[in-house]
């Protein structure tokens, strides 16, 4: 008589080839740990990057570059500020230009429905800019002038634009310009220091014209 054929059963995996250990690992409980997942702190205030671009100054000694960026900072209850700052690296730029939109930064004057009493004007260098209340009809704006408008939390009003200029960075300055005067006289300076260092770029960017026009005659 034939004996009936008995099959052994398999022994189970013992981790060899491939992903054999982990998936072992995983079986008897796991030896792995859990992640640890970290929130982010939330920033003092809420921010928008303006402009960020290279620059390449010529000296007599070669090409310097480094990066320019510009970053409107408001809380969304009044207080709006604008800040530029320069550095061989974007990550220090930001940060010079977050410490001095801080410094810059004030307090508006608003009414209940969070809009200006009166219509205010501002022009920097080829930028002109109004703002006016529009009596509920909501915030009509565009370009940078719109972002400076919703970090210091104004509604209601209407800004225009009465120049073609298309710089976002003079645009930005024009509407801090503008806001500016909705603040007690009292407390301001004689110039705020954001338009002092637009000034005094412009008088640097001259004399870097002249010197390129020097060295091309030497040559």
């Amino acid at each position: 008589m034939d004996t009936p054929t008995t099959t052994k059963a398999k022994p189970p995996a013992t981790g060899h080839g491939k992903g054999g250990d982990r998936f072992a690992k995983r079986e008897e409980g796991g030896s792995r740990k859990p992640r640890a997942f970290f929130e982010r702190p939330k920033p003092e205030f809420d921010q928008k990057m303006v402009s960020i671009r290279r620059v390449t100054r010529v000296t007599s000694g070669g090409r310097r570059m480094s990066f320019a960026v510009a970053i409107a900072i408001g809380d969304k209850k009044g207080s709006v500020g604008l800040g530029t700052g320069k550095g061989g690296d974007t990550a220090i730029a930001i940060n010079k230009a977050l410490r001095q939109a801080k410094k810059n930064m004030f307090k508006i004057k608003t009414t209940k429905d969070f809009s200006i009493p009166h219509e205010v004007s501002a022009k920097f260098s080829s930028s002109k800019l109004s703002i006016m209340p529009n009596r509920g009809k909501g915030l009509v704006s565009g370009s940078t002038v719109r972002d400076m408008l919703v970090l210091a939390g104004i509604k209601n009003v209407t800004s225009k634009l009465h120049s073609g200029s298309k710089n976002k960075l003079n645009n930005a300055r024009a509407a801090y310009a503008a806001l500016y005067e909705l603040k007690s006289k009292a407390s301001l300076p004689k110039i705020p220091e954001v338009i002092a260092e637009a000034l005094s770029e412009d008088k640097m960017d001259r004399e870097d014209k002249a010197e390129v026009v020097e060295l091309k005659d030497v040559k």
